[in-house]
């Protein structure tokens, strides 16, 4: 009588304990929501120096990184970009969602003017045949909202050029211009821009 006792107190256990189990799993699993629609991407000046500073350090040597820039890469989709949905003479973020971060790792200059190293916030102000570039400290901004003129770091006049061919995301890339100077291409459909950065 007392084994059949101990069964059923043991199996009752069991079940409170399996049961008591499977509640605190089901209470804590995390769910995650699902992929942005607009991607976000990285690139850096040096091209891929997170990369071959881990697995080809002889190829960066000893320099430092300039830059990083971290931003979301909408997608045309048919859409009349520039002058449409990107409207000309208003502050836009550069891609979507947030706003861009952009990271000197060193101080900097672009278009002639001092930018000491640290994080910044990336707008422009799209134009037909000229962008301005404003490097903002108020980072972690959604979109453009809370723009506040008095928190420019600086502003630069870029012309706009063509591109040959039409780009479904927005991108942004770094290429060398010489030992101590980048160029840094800001492109989506047709249109393009180059805003110069050195040491």
């Amino acid at each position: 009588m007392s084994s059949t006792i101990n069964q059923n107190t043991m199996k009752k256990t069991a079940l409170l304990l399996g049961f008591i189990l499977f509640t605190i799993a089901t209470a804590s699993a995390q769910t995650f929501r699902g992929l942005d629609k607009t991607p976000m991407d990285m690139a850096y000046y040096p091209d891929d120096y997170a990369h071959d500073r881990k697995f080809a350090p002889a190829k960066i040597g000893t320099d430092k990184a300039m830059v990083r820039i971290t931003y979301n890469r909408p997608f045309k989709n048919g859409r009349e970009v520039f002058g449409k949905l990107v409207p000309y003479g208003k502050v836009w973020r550069a891609g979507a969602n947030e706003a861009p971060e952009i990271k000197f790792y060193q101080d900097v200059t672009i278009g002639g003017k001092k930018i000491p190293a640290g994080s910044y916030a990336l707008l422009t102000i799209p134009n037909e045949n000229e962008w301005t570039i404003i490097i903002s400290s108020d980072v972690d901004q959604w979109g453009a909202y809370s723009y506040n003129e008095k928190l420019d770091v600086a502003r630069v006049n870029v012309p706009v050029q063509k591109a040959e061919t039409p780009l479904e995301n927005f991108s942004i890339q770094f290429a060398k211009k010489d030992a101590k100077n980048a160029v840094m291409y800001m492109g989506w459909d047709t249109t393009v821009v180059a805003v110069p950065i050195g040491l």
